[in-house]
């Protein structure tokens, strides 16, 4: 199944959108970006130039993504999230003679949200970090630090307060600096985890 483009959104030229993917009205996506199959970019969203999304991403309405973001399969990114790739921009040179060029440079810093991610809505993402698999991030969250596989994070600035399952339930709160735990199973799906110090392995993840 062809890829489906509500008339009303731009695709700059170079764009490659895999088959079953859905762009919804007013949609920019700007040259060079790639976005896999069975997608959903939500209306009035923003991708960048360059930016990579893998396969079964959900992108909700009025999401910003920046330069310089790689998404992988099977990420949500709820409404209103926003992408930031430069922690100490400015609009001119220091003469305020010439603006700064949009184009990557020195000041560009990656980020990059690992498969199977949740973002919960009006999230801002910071940069040169990484949103581990299966993580989730709760609405309103201010993330300025890499988050670790299955951990569930919020707040601002958002910190893990404990983890979930693949399938989003939570497994259990973090009571302590240093977690442990030799098996846990989740109560919906009954899938198994152990937990190091924090650090969550799965026992039976899905073939």
């Amino acid at each position: 199944m062809k890829a489906r483009i509500h008339p009303t959104a731009i695709v700059e030229e170079g764009v490659l959108i895999g088959d079953g993917t859905s762009v919804w009205d007013n949609v920019h996506i700007r040259h060079g970006a790639s976005i896999g199959e069975e997608c959903i970019i939500g209306e009035k969203t923003y991708i960048a130039y360059d930016v990579r999304i893998g396969n079964r991403v959900k992108l909700n309405a009025f999401v910003y993504i920046c330069n310089a973001v790689t998404i992988e399969d099977g990420v949500m990114i709820s409404a209103g999230s926003i992408f930031t790739n430069d922690r100490f921009p400015r609009a001119t040179t220091t003469d305020l003679r010439k603006l700064r060029p949009s184009e990557p440079d020195e000041h560009t810093l990656r980020t990059l949200v690992r498969e199977g991610a949740t973002i919960g809505a009006g999230c801002t993402i910071g940069n040169d970090l990484v949103i581990g698999r299966w993580a989730m991030i709760g609405m309103g969250a201010l993330v300025t630090k890499s988050v670790p596989d299955f951990h569930l994070a919020f707040g601002n600035p958002a910190r893990s307060v404990g983890c979930v399952c693949r399938c989003g339930q939570l497994l259990l709160r973090f009571n302590e600096d240093a977690f442990s735990k030799e098996e846990i199973a989740c109560t919906a799906c009954e899938l198994r985890y152990r937990i190091d110090d924090r650090i969550v392995t799965e026992l039976n993840p899905p073939a």
